[in-house]
């Protein structure tokens, strides 16, 4: 599977009858999946179906999904009532027996409400259907296309990815290989430190100061941060190569690799191996920022 980014976008547009309908699907990072539905008026029927399709595409993000409808409504049909104007003329007549009034004019009779009538094309059940149905369609066609752009995306994501994880195994070799971390270097140090100690307090025990440097040793070897730091570029390195929805995990493993280099840097007795350290923490940063984006 590859691996696919939160980050997408894709609109579709198309007609159906007198309608033009538009889809637009918006994703962006968040911590699960989160999915908003806008949908225009006598359009409410969809929201469970458009949840659904949206819910199958995607398996964490954020996610704005919105259709807008416009009817192109034709001319209407004017036409007289006729039973009405014949009962308003009638009324006229009547009244102009007792009322000396002029002649009711054309455009006054035509004012008088219900003499004109208007019918505007409604739309039928059948063509509703039909356009739920085209509609529907079309929803699909649009996440298709932000699936694909979100692919798209992984891939490149992926492979910076992939470039820290070098990085941060060419670091955590290179500390490996640090002359400061060898037994010998060590031993030297804790010595040097040991005989300023014993001369200006010459009443310290040495058999206590011996035991010391053996702690002060011990604490210092980095060893296990360094296997431990092996073992999540592995784990890393697998999780890209099954690809899928391995972002939480990814984060997770940014995490441990955040705190082995932080125990890395503490333990370091050197400034050469401290700056090796910093450099690991700062590429960890780097892969920590990128796996948000990984769904």
């Amino acid at each position: 599977m590859a691996v696919t980014s939160m980050t997408g976008f894709a609109r579709s547009d198309g007609a159906s009858g007198a309608n033009r309908w538009s889809w637009e699907v918006k994703t962006v990072n968040g911590k699960g999946l989160d999915i908003r539905v806008r949908l225009p008026p006598g359009f409410d029927a969809l929201e469970a179906q458009a949840r659904s399709a949206a819910a199958a595409a995607f398996a964490r993000g954020s996610c704005q999904v919105g259709l807008t409808v416009k009817r192109e409504v034709s001319a209407a049909t004017v036409r007289v009532n006729q039973a009405v104007l014949d009962a308003v003329l009638e009324a006229m007549a009547q009244a102009s027996k007792r009322i000396d009034a002029a002649a009711p004019r054309l455009d006054g009779l035509f004012a008088i409400k219900g003499v004109l009538e208007t019918d505007e094309p409604e739309e039928t059940e059948a063509e509703r259907a039909v356009l739920h149905a085209e509609v529907l369609v079309g929803l699909q066609t649009a996440l298709e296309a932000c699936v694909a752009m979100r692919v798209a995306e992984g891939e490149a994501l992926a492979r910076v990815l992939h470039q820290r994880i070098d990085e941060i195994e060419a670091l955590r070799l290179a500390a490996e290989a640090n002359p400061a971390r060898q037994p010998a270097a060590i031993r030297d140090k804790l010595a040097q430190q040991v005989k300023v100690l014993t001369e200006a307090a010459p009443a310290l025990d040495p058999d206590r100061l011996h035991q010391e440097a053996i702690l002060l040793a011990a604490k210092a070897d980095i060893r296990e941060e360094l296997d431990r730091l092996h073992a999540h570029v592995a784990a890393a390195r697998d999780l890209l190569a099954k690809g899928g929805a391995i972002g939480r995990r990814l984060d997770f493993l940014s995490q441990e690799f955040n705190r082995e280099v932080n125990t890395l840097c503490s333990k370091a007795n050197d400034v050469s191996l401290t700056s090796t350290g910093l450099s690991l923490k700062a590429v960890v940063e780097q892969f920590r920022e990128q796996v948000q984006n990984i769904e």
